[in-house]
């Protein structure tokens, strides 16, 4: 199965991916963590090159390293019967580029055609806890530190949620305004779970 976990900066996804990881493993599970930017030569690229790298540049670039990953990564630990964990997929393509300056749907077309998560699941919270959060961790690119981005940040992730949705793949959304790491993550395992339940 392939999982993604997406949110706005400063929700705890790292953490709730390690932890869903964790979880699935306990459970006897094989389990690939991955993230993108990937750890490819292509997502180390774009990892170092947020300061230098805008708008449609970015935009092919990330999807460059997004095929990149499935080709190496996603596909062959699929093929092994292993459960993929993303941080980061195609629904922060449709938040962060956007917010760059590019056309949803010109985002949409560089990275239709990269295979869909079997769950695209999306942590978001209340503009003031994300504020605060960056606020003590401090921000990790220059997205984070663009002022209102947390706002605009949350709100574009609703609507990518809702266009996934639209595009047929199965979004699971969730609050972590209150609940913390752990609770987010047993959601997404129970949610995992559900196929597998009703396959037996």
């Amino acid at each position: 199965m392939f999982v993604t976990i997406d949110g706005p900066g400063g929700v705890g996804k790292s953490t709730v991916t390690a932890l869903v990881a964790e979880m699935l493993r306990e459970d006897g599970a094989e389990v690939l963590r991955t993230r993108e930017p990937s750890d490819t030569s292509l997502g180390t690229l774009a990892r170092n090159g947020t300061e230098l790298y805008r708008g449609m540049s970015m935009a092919c670039l990330i999807a460059a390293d997004r095929y990149m990953h499935v080709d190496e990564q996603i596909r062959p630990a699929l093929a092994r019967g292993e459960t993929v964990v993303c941080d980061r997929y195609v629904a922060s393509s449709l938040v962060l580029q956007v917010l760059d300056g590019v056309g949803r749907d010109v985002v949409w077309e560089l990275n239709r055609h990269a295979d869909m998560p079997d769950l695209a699941v999306i942590v978001n919270a209340r503009t003031d806890v994300i504020e605060k959060r960056l606020t003590d961790r401090g921000a990790h690119s220059r997205y984070e530190r663009e002022p209102g981005s947390s706002e605009r940040e949350c709100a574009a992730f609703r609507e990518a949620a809702r266009f996934l949705m639209a595009a047929g793949v199965r979004v699971l959304q969730l609050d972590a305004s209150t609940d913390g790491p752990e609770e987010i993550a047993r959601a997404i395992v129970a949610a995992i779970r559900e196929p597998w339940m009703r396959g037996s």
